[in-house]
Protein backbone atom coordinates (compact mmCIF):
# COMPACT_ATOMS: atom_id res chain seq x y z
CA UNK A 1 0.00 0.00 0.00
CA UNK A 2 1.37 3.59 -0.73
CA UNK A 3 1.30 6.33 1.40
CA UNK A 4 -0.37 8.26 -1.45
CA UNK A 5 -3.02 6.02 -1.66
CA UNK A 6 -3.85 5.76 1.69
CA UNK A 7 -3.40 9.62 1.73
CA UNK A 8 -6.51 10.31 -0.68
CA UNK A 9 -8.55 7.61 0.39
CA UNK A 10 -8.62 9.26 3.78
CA UNK A 11 -9.40 12.13 2.17
CA UNK A 12 -12.24 10.40 0.25
CA UNK A 13 -13.91 9.02 3.39
CA UNK A 14 -13.45 11.99 5.31
CA UNK A 15 -15.64 13.73 2.31
CA UNK A 16 -19.07 10.43 2.35
CA UNK A 17 -21.91 11.16 4.40
CA UNK A 18 -22.89 9.09 7.48
CA UNK A 19 -24.76 6.63 5.49
CA UNK A 20 -22.75 6.44 2.44
CA UNK A 21 -19.41 5.80 5.33
CA UNK A 22 -21.63 3.23 7.44
CA UNK A 23 -22.78 1.23 4.49
CA UNK A 24 -19.14 0.88 3.46
CA UNK A 25 -18.07 -0.59 6.61
CA UNK A 26 -20.83 -3.20 7.11
CA UNK A 27 -20.22 -4.03 3.25
CA UNK A 28 -16.57 -4.51 4.50
CA UNK A 29 -17.85 -6.75 7.47
CA UNK A 30 -15.76 -4.11 9.77
CA UNK A 31 -15.69 -4.44 13.66
CA UNK A 32 -18.18 -2.24 15.02
CA UNK A 33 -15.49 -2.10 18.03
CA UNK A 34 -13.03 -1.31 16.03
CA UNK A 35 -9.94 0.87 17.68
CA UNK A 36 -9.56 3.42 15.25
CA UNK A 37 -8.92 6.84 16.12
CA UNK A 38 -9.12 9.01 12.65
CA UNK A 39 -9.78 8.64 9.28
CA UNK A 40 -6.48 7.73 8.40
CA UNK A 41 -6.71 4.20 10.36
CA UNK A 42 -9.52 3.45 8.66
CA UNK A 43 -7.67 3.78 4.93
CA UNK A 44 -4.78 1.93 6.63
CA UNK A 45 -7.22 -1.25 7.34
CA UNK A 46 -9.27 -0.93 4.57
CA UNK A 47 -6.40 -1.04 2.24
CA UNK A 48 -4.78 -3.68 4.19
CA UNK A 49 -4.07 -7.02 2.77
CA UNK A 50 -6.01 -8.83 4.24
CA UNK A 51 -8.79 -6.39 4.50
CA UNK A 52 -9.31 -6.54 0.82
CA UNK A 53 -8.87 -10.62 0.76
CA UNK A 54 -12.29 -10.47 2.41
CA UNK A 55 -13.87 -8.35 0.74
CA UNK A 56 -12.56 -9.40 -3.04
CA UNK A 57 -14.30 -12.60 -1.93
CA UNK A 58 -17.76 -10.62 -1.45
CA UNK A 59 -17.55 -10.04 -5.25
CA UNK A 60 -19.50 -11.59 -8.17
CA UNK A 61 -18.48 -12.78 -11.25
CA UNK A 62 -19.72 -9.51 -12.85
CA UNK A 63 -18.21 -6.98 -10.32
CA UNK A 64 -14.60 -8.89 -10.48
CA UNK A 65 -14.67 -8.34 -14.12
CA UNK A 66 -15.30 -4.56 -13.71
CA UNK A 67 -12.36 -4.59 -11.29
CA UNK A 68 -10.29 -6.14 -13.87
CA UNK A 69 -11.07 -3.78 -16.53
CA UNK A 70 -10.73 -1.02 -14.77
CA UNK A 71 -7.30 -2.80 -13.35
CA UNK A 72 -6.21 -2.94 -17.08
CA UNK A 73 -7.56 0.57 -18.17
CA UNK A 74 -7.39 2.40 -15.42
CA UNK A 75 -10.96 3.10 -14.93
CA UNK A 76 -13.71 0.99 -14.52
CA UNK A 77 -16.57 1.21 -17.25
CA UNK A 78 -20.18 2.85 -15.98
CA UNK A 79 -22.54 0.70 -14.65
CA UNK A 80 -24.19 -0.52 -11.07
CA UNK A 81 -20.77 -2.90 -10.87
CA UNK A 82 -18.70 0.10 -11.09
CA UNK A 83 -21.11 1.74 -8.02
CA UNK A 84 -21.24 -1.15 -6.41
CA UNK A 85 -17.25 -1.73 -6.06
CA UNK A 86 -16.77 2.67 -5.72
CA UNK A 87 -19.33 2.26 -2.77
CA UNK A 88 -16.91 -0.67 -1.25
CA UNK A 89 -14.15 1.17 -1.67
CA UNK A 90 -12.30 -1.02 -4.41
CA UNK A 91 -12.18 1.76 -6.68
CA UNK A 92 -11.51 5.75 -5.79
CA UNK A 93 -14.20 7.79 -6.48
CA UNK A 94 -12.83 8.69 -9.83
CA UNK A 95 -13.69 4.83 -10.63
CA UNK A 96 -9.70 4.26 -10.68
CA UNK A 97 -8.38 1.34 -8.57
CA UNK A 98 -6.06 1.54 -5.79
CA UNK A 99 -2.78 -0.19 -6.11
CA UNK A 100 -3.15 -2.45 -3.01
CA UNK A 101 -6.50 -3.19 -4.83
CA UNK A 102 -4.05 -4.33 -7.77
CA UNK A 103 -2.47 -6.28 -5.78
CA UNK A 104 -4.97 -8.06 -3.98
CA UNK A 105 -6.73 -8.64 -7.34
CA UNK A 106 -3.40 -10.60 -8.71
CA UNK A 107 -2.78 -12.96 -5.85
CA UNK A 108 -6.53 -13.83 -5.72
CA UNK A 109 -6.74 -14.44 -9.14
CA UNK A 110 -3.21 -16.33 -8.72
CA UNK A 111 -5.04 -18.15 -5.78
CA UNK A 112 -8.18 -19.12 -7.16
CA UNK A 113 -7.18 -20.01 -10.85
CA UNK A 114 -6.35 -24.03 -9.51
CA UNK A 115 -9.15 -24.42 -7.34
CA UNK A 116 -11.45 -23.57 -10.02
CA UNK A 117 -9.60 -25.63 -12.26
CA UNK A 118 -9.74 -29.00 -10.41
CA UNK A 119 -13.64 -28.17 -8.70
CA UNK A 120 -15.52 -27.33 -11.85
CA UNK A 121 -16.46 -30.00 -12.86
CA UNK A 122 -17.36 -31.68 -9.29
CA UNK A 123 -19.47 -28.73 -8.47
CA UNK A 124 -20.91 -28.50 -12.05
CA UNK A 125 -22.69 -31.72 -11.49
CA UNK A 126 -23.88 -31.09 -7.58
CA UNK A 127 -24.69 -27.75 -8.81
CA UNK A 128 -27.13 -28.08 -11.42
CA UNK A 129 -27.06 -32.08 -12.92
CA UNK A 130 -24.89 -33.44 -15.46
CA UNK A 131 -28.05 -32.71 -18.27
CA UNK A 132 -27.00 -28.87 -17.41
CA UNK A 133 -23.34 -28.67 -18.78
CA UNK A 134 -25.36 -29.55 -22.07
CA UNK A 135 -27.37 -26.55 -21.73
CA UNK A 136 -25.45 -23.83 -20.54
CA UNK A 137 -26.08 -21.30 -22.91
CA UNK A 138 -29.64 -21.34 -22.46
CA UNK A 139 -31.01 -18.53 -20.24
CA UNK A 140 -34.21 -19.49 -19.57
CA UNK A 141 -33.80 -23.23 -18.44
CA UNK A 142 -36.75 -24.68 -19.99
CA UNK A 143 -38.20 -27.55 -21.60
CA UNK A 144 -38.68 -27.45 -24.96
CA UNK A 145 -40.13 -30.45 -25.58
CA UNK A 146 -43.61 -29.56 -24.66
CA UNK A 147 -44.02 -32.56 -22.49
CA UNK A 148 -47.15 -32.26 -20.60
CA UNK A 149 -45.89 -35.53 -18.39
CA UNK A 150 -42.94 -33.92 -17.22
CA UNK A 151 -45.43 -30.77 -15.56
CA UNK A 152 -47.50 -33.40 -13.86
CA UNK A 153 -43.89 -34.92 -12.43
CA UNK A 154 -43.46 -32.00 -11.63
CA UNK A 155 -46.60 -30.96 -9.84
CA UNK A 156 -46.40 -34.34 -8.15
CA UNK A 157 -42.86 -33.42 -6.59
CA UNK A 158 -44.41 -29.71 -4.91
CA UNK A 159 -47.40 -31.43 -3.57
CA UNK A 160 -45.07 -34.15 -2.02
CA UNK A 161 -42.60 -31.61 -0.82
CA UNK A 162 -45.18 -29.55 0.88
CA UNK A 163 -47.02 -32.13 2.58
CA UNK A 164 -43.82 -33.18 3.86
CA UNK A 165 -42.63 -29.98 5.47
CA UNK A 166 -46.52 -29.51 6.90
CA UNK A 167 -45.08 -32.84 8.71
CA UNK A 168 -42.36 -31.68 9.57
CA UNK A 169 -43.80 -28.64 11.10
CA UNK A 170 -46.25 -30.47 12.97
CA UNK A 171 -43.26 -32.36 14.41
CA UNK A 172 -41.66 -29.52 15.70
CA UNK A 173 -44.62 -27.68 17.16
CA UNK A 174 -44.96 -31.25 18.99
CA UNK A 175 -41.19 -31.33 20.30
CA UNK A 176 -38.51 -28.95 18.75
CA UNK A 177 -36.21 -30.43 16.71
CA UNK A 178 -32.99 -30.83 17.77
CA UNK A 179 -29.92 -28.91 16.21
CA UNK A 180 -26.01 -29.23 16.53
CA UNK A 181 -23.62 -26.94 16.14
CA UNK A 182 -23.25 -26.93 12.90
CA UNK A 183 -26.88 -25.46 12.26
CA UNK A 184 -28.18 -28.80 10.82
CA UNK A 185 -30.29 -31.01 12.02
CA UNK A 186 -29.89 -33.57 15.29
CA UNK A 187 -29.44 -37.47 14.19
CA UNK A 188 -32.35 -37.98 16.66
CA UNK A 189 -34.88 -35.99 15.06
CA UNK A 190 -33.43 -36.92 11.74
CA UNK A 191 -34.46 -40.58 12.45
CA UNK A 192 -38.06 -39.04 14.21
CA UNK A 193 -38.57 -36.78 10.72
CA UNK A 194 -38.28 -40.70 8.58
CA UNK A 195 -39.83 -42.79 11.13
CA UNK A 196 -42.89 -40.72 10.96
CA UNK A 197 -43.12 -40.64 7.57
CA UNK A 198 -42.57 -37.05 7.33
CA UNK A 199 -39.03 -37.33 4.90
CA UNK A 200 -37.81 -40.32 3.15
CA UNK A 201 -34.05 -40.16 3.87
CA UNK A 202 -31.40 -38.18 6.10
CA UNK A 203 -30.86 -35.68 3.50
CA UNK A 204 -34.51 -35.11 2.67
CA UNK A 205 -35.23 -34.33 6.10
CA UNK A 206 -32.14 -31.60 5.96
CA UNK A 207 -32.83 -29.94 2.72
CA UNK A 208 -36.58 -29.52 4.05
CA UNK A 209 -35.99 -27.87 7.37
CA UNK A 210 -33.20 -25.95 5.32
CA UNK A 211 -36.13 -24.36 3.10
CA UNK A 212 -37.81 -24.10 5.92
CA UNK A 213 -35.27 -21.63 7.82
CA UNK A 214 -34.41 -20.10 4.82
CA UNK A 215 -37.83 -19.12 4.57
CA UNK A 216 -38.58 -18.26 8.05
CA UNK A 217 -41.23 -21.19 8.73
CA UNK A 218 -38.43 -22.52 10.97
CA UNK A 219 -36.09 -20.44 13.60
CA UNK A 220 -33.16 -21.60 15.11
CA UNK A 221 -33.28 -21.25 19.23
CA UNK A 222 -30.26 -22.21 20.91
CA UNK A 223 -29.81 -26.09 20.03
CA UNK A 224 -33.26 -25.87 18.47
CA UNK A 225 -35.45 -25.80 15.45
CA UNK A 226 -38.55 -23.91 16.48
CA UNK A 227 -42.00 -22.99 14.45
CA UNK A 228 -42.30 -19.67 13.79
CA UNK A 229 -45.66 -17.81 13.96
CA UNK A 230 -45.40 -17.42 10.00
CA UNK A 231 -44.77 -21.25 10.26
CA UNK A 232 -47.70 -21.90 12.48
CA UNK A 233 -50.07 -19.48 9.69
CA UNK A 234 -48.71 -21.57 6.99
CA UNK A 235 -49.66 -24.48 8.11
CA UNK A 236 -53.33 -23.75 7.59
CA UNK A 237 -53.08 -22.45 3.95
CA UNK A 238 -54.10 -25.03 0.67
CA UNK A 239 -51.09 -26.55 -0.83
CA UNK A 240 -51.19 -24.22 -3.57
CA UNK A 241 -51.09 -21.18 -1.37
CA UNK A 242 -47.85 -23.29 1.00
CA UNK A 243 -46.06 -24.72 -1.86
CA UNK A 244 -46.41 -20.92 -3.97
CA UNK A 245 -45.59 -19.02 -0.80
CA UNK A 246 -42.15 -21.34 0.17
CA UNK A 247 -40.98 -20.81 -3.81
CA UNK A 248 -41.83 -17.39 -4.38
CA UNK A 249 -39.71 -16.93 -0.60
CA UNK A 250 -36.95 -19.65 -1.90
CA UNK A 251 -36.53 -17.15 -5.20
CA UNK A 252 -36.43 -14.04 -3.33
CA UNK A 253 -33.71 -15.23 -1.08
CA UNK A 254 -31.31 -15.89 -3.82
CA UNK A 255 -27.88 -14.33 -3.33
CA UNK A 256 -27.73 -11.66 -5.69
CA UNK A 257 -24.02 -12.70 -7.40
CA UNK A 258 -26.78 -15.75 -9.15
CA UNK A 259 -29.78 -12.92 -10.07
CA UNK A 260 -30.32 -11.66 -13.75
CA UNK A 261 -30.62 -8.09 -14.01
CA UNK A 262 -33.48 -8.05 -15.33
CA UNK A 263 -34.61 -11.18 -12.27
CA UNK A 264 -34.95 -14.70 -12.22
CA UNK A 265 -31.83 -16.05 -12.22
CA UNK A 266 -29.08 -17.08 -14.35
CA UNK A 267 -28.16 -20.78 -15.90
CA UNK A 268 -27.42 -23.01 -12.49
CA UNK A 269 -23.98 -24.20 -14.96
CA UNK A 270 -22.06 -20.77 -13.82
CA UNK A 271 -23.58 -20.47 -10.31
CA UNK A 272 -20.35 -22.12 -9.05
CA UNK A 273 -18.20 -19.27 -10.74
CA UNK A 274 -20.56 -16.40 -9.74
CA UNK A 275 -18.56 -15.77 -6.63
CA UNK A 276 -14.68 -16.10 -8.25
CA UNK A 277 -12.64 -16.19 -5.06
CA UNK A 278 -14.85 -17.39 -2.47
CA UNK A 279 -13.55 -21.07 -1.99
CA UNK A 280 -16.93 -21.33 0.27
CA UNK A 281 -19.50 -20.38 -2.01
CA UNK A 282 -19.33 -23.35 -4.72
CA UNK A 283 -20.71 -25.88 -1.82
CA UNK A 284 -23.53 -23.40 -0.83
CA UNK A 285 -24.40 -22.72 -4.37
CA UNK A 286 -24.92 -26.48 -4.77
CA UNK A 287 -26.86 -26.46 -1.47
CA UNK A 288 -28.93 -23.75 -2.61
CA UNK A 289 -30.04 -25.17 -5.86
CA UNK A 290 -30.67 -28.95 -4.09
CA UNK A 291 -33.47 -26.66 -1.74
CA UNK A 292 -34.73 -25.24 -5.77
CA UNK A 293 -34.75 -29.17 -6.82
CA UNK A 294 -36.40 -30.66 -3.35
CA UNK A 295 -38.82 -28.11 -3.50
CA UNK A 296 -40.15 -28.33 -7.33
CA UNK A 297 -38.63 -25.51 -7.93
CA UNK A 298 -36.77 -26.48 -11.05
CA UNK A 299 -36.68 -30.13 -12.10
CA UNK A 300 -33.37 -32.63 -11.42
CA UNK A 301 -31.90 -31.52 -14.51
CA UNK A 302 -32.56 -27.90 -13.81
CA UNK A 303 -35.32 -27.09 -15.99
CA UNK A 304 -38.37 -24.79 -15.00
CA UNK A 305 -41.80 -26.19 -15.40
CA UNK A 306 -44.84 -24.45 -16.98
CA UNK A 307 -45.81 -22.45 -14.06
CA UNK A 308 -42.19 -21.64 -12.59
CA UNK A 309 -40.71 -20.32 -16.02
CA UNK A 310 -42.29 -16.78 -15.85
CA UNK A 311 -40.14 -16.12 -12.03
CA UNK A 312 -37.13 -17.99 -14.07
CA UNK A 313 -37.39 -14.97 -16.35
CA UNK A 314 -38.36 -12.50 -12.97
CA UNK A 315 -41.66 -12.83 -13.12
CA UNK A 316 -44.55 -14.30 -11.09
CA UNK A 317 -45.00 -17.96 -10.39
CA UNK A 318 -48.25 -18.98 -12.41
CA UNK A 319 -50.22 -20.37 -9.93
CA UNK A 320 -52.93 -21.23 -12.26
CA UNK A 321 -50.50 -23.56 -14.14
CA UNK A 322 -49.51 -25.45 -10.76
CA UNK A 323 -53.00 -25.67 -9.82
CA UNK A 324 -53.89 -27.29 -13.42
CA UNK A 325 -51.70 -29.98 -12.13
CA UNK A 326 -51.65 -30.62 -8.50
CA UNK A 327 -53.39 -33.42 -7.44
CA UNK A 328 -56.96 -33.02 -6.33
CA UNK A 329 -57.82 -32.28 -2.80
CA UNK A 330 -61.64 -33.68 -1.23
CA UNK A 331 -62.69 -31.66 1.91
CA UNK A 332 -64.78 -34.64 3.34
CA UNK A 333 -63.91 -37.94 5.01
CA UNK A 334 -65.52 -41.44 5.50
CA UNK A 335 -66.22 -41.67 9.63
CA UNK A 336 -66.37 -45.50 10.36
CA UNK A 337 -67.82 -47.61 13.39
CA UNK A 338 -64.21 -48.58 14.23
CA UNK A 339 -63.53 -44.94 15.54
CA UNK A 340 -61.10 -44.37 11.76
CA UNK A 341 -61.62 -41.57 9.24
CA UNK A 342 -60.84 -42.40 5.98
CA UNK A 343 -59.87 -39.42 3.38
CA UNK A 344 -61.21 -40.72 0.21
CA UNK A 345 -58.04 -38.31 -1.27
CA UNK A 346 -55.83 -35.96 -0.46
CA UNK A 347 -57.38 -34.12 3.03
CA UNK A 348 -57.44 -30.45 2.20
CA UNK A 349 -54.28 -29.05 4.42
CA UNK A 350 -56.68 -27.02 6.60
CA UNK A 351 -58.87 -29.99 7.38
CA UNK A 352 -55.84 -32.25 7.62
CA UNK A 353 -54.54 -29.79 10.57
CA UNK A 354 -57.93 -29.94 12.48
CA UNK A 355 -58.45 -33.14 11.95
CA UNK A 356 -54.81 -34.49 13.24
CA UNK A 357 -55.53 -32.35 16.45
CA UNK A 358 -58.23 -34.75 17.59
CA UNK A 359 -57.39 -38.03 15.74
CA UNK A 360 -53.89 -39.30 15.56
CA UNK A 361 -53.17 -40.16 11.51
CA UNK A 362 -52.08 -43.52 10.67
CA UNK A 363 -51.20 -44.06 7.19
CA UNK A 364 -50.25 -40.81 4.62
CA UNK A 365 -51.46 -41.66 1.14
CA UNK A 366 -53.97 -40.17 -1.81
CA UNK A 367 -55.95 -42.38 1.41
CA UNK A 368 -55.44 -41.23 4.28
CA UNK A 369 -56.45 -42.78 7.73
CA UNK A 370 -56.76 -41.31 11.27
CA UNK A 371 -57.81 -42.87 14.07
CA UNK A 372 -60.07 -41.92 17.46
CA UNK A 373 -58.77 -42.78 20.99
CA UNK A 374 -59.87 -41.43 24.15
CA UNK A 375 -56.72 -39.93 24.55
CA UNK A 376 -56.10 -37.91 21.20
CA UNK A 377 -60.17 -36.79 22.18
CA UNK A 378 -58.65 -35.73 25.29
CA UNK A 379 -55.98 -33.71 24.04
CA UNK A 380 -58.32 -31.92 22.11
CA UNK A 381 -60.38 -30.85 24.72
CA UNK A 382 -57.49 -29.61 26.89
CA UNK A 383 -56.33 -27.76 23.78
CA UNK A 384 -59.50 -26.29 23.82
CA UNK A 385 -62.07 -27.86 22.03
CA UNK A 386 -65.69 -29.00 23.50
CA UNK A 387 -67.78 -32.12 23.04
CA UNK A 388 -70.43 -29.65 20.28
CA UNK A 389 -67.58 -28.30 18.64
CA UNK A 390 -65.73 -31.67 18.26
CA UNK A 391 -69.29 -32.89 17.01
CA UNK A 392 -69.91 -30.19 15.08
CA UNK A 393 -66.49 -30.24 13.20
CA UNK A 394 -66.97 -34.05 12.28
CA UNK A 395 -70.46 -33.67 10.96
CA UNK A 396 -69.32 -30.82 8.61
CA UNK A 397 -66.49 -33.14 7.50
CA UNK A 398 -68.24 -36.59 7.50
CA UNK A 399 -69.84 -38.26 4.00
CA UNK A 400 -71.49 -40.92 6.71
CA UNK A 401 -73.00 -38.96 9.53
CA UNK A 402 -71.73 -38.89 13.12
CA UNK A 403 -71.41 -43.04 14.03
CA UNK A 404 -72.79 -43.43 17.19
CA UNK A 405 -69.26 -45.46 18.74
CA UNK A 406 -67.63 -42.22 17.99
CA UNK A 407 -70.38 -40.25 19.11
CA UNK A 408 -70.02 -42.20 22.70
CA UNK A 409 -66.13 -41.85 22.69
CA UNK A 410 -66.68 -37.86 22.40
CA UNK A 411 -69.60 -37.83 25.10
CA UNK A 412 -67.60 -40.13 27.89
CA UNK A 413 -64.37 -38.96 27.36
CA UNK A 414 -65.84 -34.67 27.44
CA UNK A 415 -67.98 -35.95 30.63
CA UNK A 416 -64.47 -36.95 32.51
CA UNK A 417 -62.85 -33.86 31.05
CA UNK A 418 -62.27 -31.14 33.23
CA UNK A 419 -63.08 -33.11 36.63
CA UNK A 420 -59.78 -31.16 38.07
CA UNK A 421 -59.53 -27.79 37.23
CA UNK A 422 -56.46 -25.52 37.09
CA UNK A 423 -56.52 -21.59 37.80
CA UNK A 424 -54.82 -19.20 39.43
CA UNK A 425 -54.95 -17.97 43.14
CA UNK A 426 -54.67 -14.35 43.25
CA UNK A 427 -50.69 -14.48 43.27
CA UNK A 428 -49.95 -16.00 40.08
CA UNK A 429 -49.61 -19.27 41.71
CA UNK A 430 -51.31 -22.36 40.78
CA UNK A 431 -55.08 -23.73 42.54
CA UNK A 432 -56.05 -26.92 41.78
CA UNK A 433 -59.95 -27.80 42.53
CA UNK A 434 -62.42 -30.68 41.59
CA UNK A 435 -65.86 -31.94 43.21
CA UNK A 436 -64.12 -35.46 43.53
CA UNK A 437 -61.94 -35.60 46.76
CA UNK A 438 -61.02 -38.85 46.18
CA UNK A 439 -59.12 -37.86 42.82
CA UNK A 440 -57.88 -34.79 44.33
CA UNK A 441 -56.09 -37.13 47.12
CA UNK A 442 -55.18 -39.29 44.32
CA UNK A 443 -53.32 -35.99 42.56
CA UNK A 444 -51.83 -35.38 45.59
CA UNK A 445 -49.32 -38.28 46.20
CA UNK A 446 -48.95 -39.01 42.24
CA UNK A 447 -44.90 -39.48 42.35
CA UNK A 448 -44.92 -37.88 38.41
CA UNK A 449 -46.43 -34.58 39.78
CA UNK A 450 -43.77 -34.64 42.61
CA UNK A 451 -42.39 -31.63 41.31
CA UNK A 452 -45.42 -29.24 41.84
CA UNK A 453 -44.78 -29.42 45.28
CA UNK A 454 -48.67 -29.85 46.32
CA UNK A 455 -50.17 -29.11 49.63
CA UNK A 456 -53.58 -29.23 50.72
CA UNK A 457 -55.40 -25.78 50.79
CA UNK A 458 -58.76 -26.12 52.22
CA UNK A 459 -60.39 -28.39 50.19
CA UNK A 460 -58.12 -27.99 46.96
CA UNK A 461 -54.43 -28.43 46.51
CA UNK A 462 -51.76 -25.30 46.29
CA UNK A 463 -48.40 -25.18 44.33
CA UNK A 464 -45.62 -22.56 44.10
CA UNK A 465 -45.69 -23.04 40.34
CA UNK A 466 -47.78 -21.10 37.51
CA UNK A 467 -51.40 -22.03 36.02
CA UNK A 468 -50.23 -23.26 32.92
CA UNK A 469 -47.16 -25.70 34.38
CA UNK A 470 -49.33 -27.14 36.62
CA UNK A 471 -52.08 -27.34 34.05
CA UNK A 472 -49.23 -29.54 31.51
CA UNK A 473 -48.02 -31.58 34.05
CA UNK A 474 -51.66 -33.01 34.68
CA UNK A 475 -52.60 -33.12 31.46
CA UNK A 476 -49.29 -34.92 30.47
CA UNK A 477 -50.22 -37.38 33.20
CA UNK A 478 -53.45 -37.87 31.14
CA UNK A 479 -55.69 -36.13 34.34
CA UNK A 480 -59.44 -34.80 32.87
CA UNK A 481 -57.82 -31.41 33.71
CA UNK A 482 -58.88 -27.76 32.64
CA UNK A 483 -57.95 -24.32 32.95
CA UNK A 484 -59.78 -21.50 34.25
CA UNK A 485 -59.46 -17.91 34.92
CA UNK A 486 -59.88 -15.79 38.63
CA UNK A 487 -63.45 -16.39 37.89
CA UNK A 488 -63.59 -19.85 37.07
CA UNK A 489 -64.25 -19.29 33.33
CA UNK A 490 -62.30 -22.60 31.30
CA UNK A 491 -60.02 -20.64 28.94
CA UNK A 492 -57.60 -22.09 26.86
CA UNK A 493 -54.24 -22.82 26.66
CA UNK A 494 -51.79 -23.05 23.64
CA UNK A 495 -48.58 -25.29 24.86
CA UNK A 496 -47.07 -24.75 21.01
CA UNK A 497 -43.88 -23.32 21.89
CA UNK A 498 -43.17 -20.91 18.84
CA UNK A 499 -40.21 -19.38 18.08
CA UNK A 500 -39.99 -15.30 19.55
CA UNK A 501 -40.01 -12.29 17.24
CA UNK A 502 -36.34 -11.25 16.83
CA UNK A 503 -35.99 -7.83 17.58
CA UNK A 504 -35.59 -5.50 13.96
CA UNK A 505 -31.51 -5.85 13.09
CA UNK A 506 -30.33 -2.09 13.46
CA UNK A 507 -29.31 -0.45 10.44
CA UNK A 508 -25.96 0.27 9.63
CA UNK A 509 -25.87 3.74 10.93
CA UNK A 510 -26.66 2.56 14.42
CA UNK A 511 -23.99 -0.15 14.40
CA UNK A 512 -21.23 1.94 13.55
CA UNK A 513 -22.54 5.24 15.19
CA UNK A 514 -19.57 5.16 17.45
CA UNK A 515 -17.17 4.61 15.18
CA UNK A 516 -18.21 7.32 12.75
CA UNK A 517 -18.04 9.31 15.50
CA UNK A 518 -14.71 9.01 16.56
CA UNK A 519 -13.36 9.75 13.02
CA UNK A 520 -15.33 12.65 12.62
CA UNK A 521 -14.08 14.11 16.05
CA UNK A 522 -10.39 14.03 14.61
CA UNK A 523 -11.50 15.39 11.47
CA UNK A 524 -9.28 18.64 11.03
CA UNK A 525 -9.63 21.74 8.20
CA UNK A 526 -5.63 20.84 7.47
CA UNK A 527 -5.68 17.12 6.80
CA UNK A 528 -2.22 17.15 4.78
CA UNK A 529 -0.95 18.58 8.04
CA UNK A 530 -2.77 15.78 10.26
CA UNK A 531 -0.99 13.22 7.77
CA UNK A 532 2.20 14.81 7.85
CA UNK A 533 2.07 14.31 11.58
CA UNK A 534 1.00 11.02 11.52
CA UNK A 535 3.87 9.81 8.84
CA UNK A 536 6.43 11.35 11.29
CA UNK A 537 4.62 9.62 14.61
CA UNK A 538 5.16 6.54 12.69
CA UNK A 539 8.71 7.10 11.97
CA UNK A 540 9.72 7.93 15.66
CA UNK A 541 7.99 4.56 16.99
CA UNK A 542 9.52 2.26 14.47
CA UNK A 543 12.81 4.63 14.41
CA UNK A 544 13.20 4.47 10.69
CA UNK A 545 14.98 6.05 8.39
CA UNK A 546 13.42 9.15 6.19
CA UNK A 547 13.79 11.31 3.84
CA UNK A 548 12.53 14.85 5.04
CA UNK A 549 12.31 17.64 2.80
CA UNK A 550 12.48 21.14 5.01
CA UNK A 551 11.48 24.40 3.26
CA UNK A 552 13.83 26.92 4.59
CA UNK A 553 13.55 30.80 5.26
CA UNK A 554 14.18 31.53 1.86
CA UNK A 555 11.99 29.73 0.11
CA UNK A 556 14.24 26.84 -1.51
CA UNK A 557 13.69 23.16 -0.07
CA UNK A 558 16.35 21.09 1.17
CA UNK A 559 16.24 16.99 1.94
CA UNK A 560 17.86 15.63 5.37
CA UNK A 561 18.44 11.65 5.65
CA UNK A 562 17.85 10.79 9.13
CA UNK A 563 16.80 8.04 11.50
CA UNK A 564 13.67 9.60 13.22
CA UNK A 565 14.23 9.44 17.24
CA UNK A 566 11.59 11.61 18.69
CA UNK A 567 9.11 14.16 18.00
CA UNK A 568 7.59 16.85 20.59
CA UNK A 569 7.66 20.45 21.22
CA UNK A 570 6.65 20.90 17.58
CA UNK A 571 10.12 19.72 16.46
CA UNK A 572 11.67 16.50 14.91
CA UNK A 573 15.09 14.60 16.00
CA UNK A 574 16.80 12.48 14.53
CA UNK A 575 20.62 11.49 13.64
CA UNK A 576 21.29 12.25 10.06
CA UNK A 577 23.81 9.59 8.96
CA UNK A 578 25.48 11.01 6.43
CA UNK A 579 27.54 13.69 8.79
CA UNK A 580 26.88 11.78 11.95
CA UNK A 581 25.03 14.50 13.59
CA UNK A 582 21.75 15.08 15.71
CA UNK A 583 19.07 17.04 13.72
CA UNK A 584 16.45 19.36 14.89
CA UNK A 585 13.91 20.12 12.25
CA UNK A 586 10.53 22.68 13.11
CA UNK A 587 7.69 20.52 11.96
CA UNK A 588 5.83 23.47 10.49
CA UNK A 589 9.06 23.82 8.08
CA UNK A 590 8.62 20.09 6.94
CA UNK A 591 6.77 19.58 3.72
CA UNK A 592 7.00 15.92 2.74
CA UNK A 593 8.44 12.57 3.94
CA UNK A 594 9.81 9.70 1.70
CA UNK A 595 11.10 6.74 2.54
CA UNK A 596 14.91 6.01 1.26
CA UNK A 597 14.53 3.50 -1.77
Amino acid sequence: MSGTDARAFAHQLAERGDASLAALLAARQVNPQVDWHDAFDAAEHLLDTASLTRALTALSAVEAAALEAAIARGDAPAGPARDTLIARALLNDEGAPWSAVADAFAAAVEAAAPATNSATDDELRIASGDAMRSSRDSAEFVRTDGDAGGDAAEAERAFTASASLADILQAALAAPLGRIGAGTLGAVDRRRLIEAGAATDAEAAEELVAIAARTGLLAAEGRAWLVTAAGAEWLHGTTLDRWTRVAAALIEALPDAVRRPGGGWIPLADWPGAHPFDPAWPPRAAAIAAQLRRWAVIDPAGSTATWTRPAGAGGAIDRDALAAHLPPEVDRVYLQNDLTAIAPGTLAPQLDVRLRSMARRESRAQASSYRFTADTLADALTAGETADSLRAFLMELSLTGLPQPLAYEIDRTASRHGALRVGPDGQGRARITSDDESLLRTVSVDQALRPLGLLPDGGALATRSSPDTAFWMLADARYPVVAVDADGRRRTVERHRLASTPPPAPDAIEVYAPVIARLRSTQGDDADAAWLSRELDQAVRSRATIIVTVRLPDGADREFTIEATGLGGGRLRGRDRLVDVERTLPVASIVRIATPE
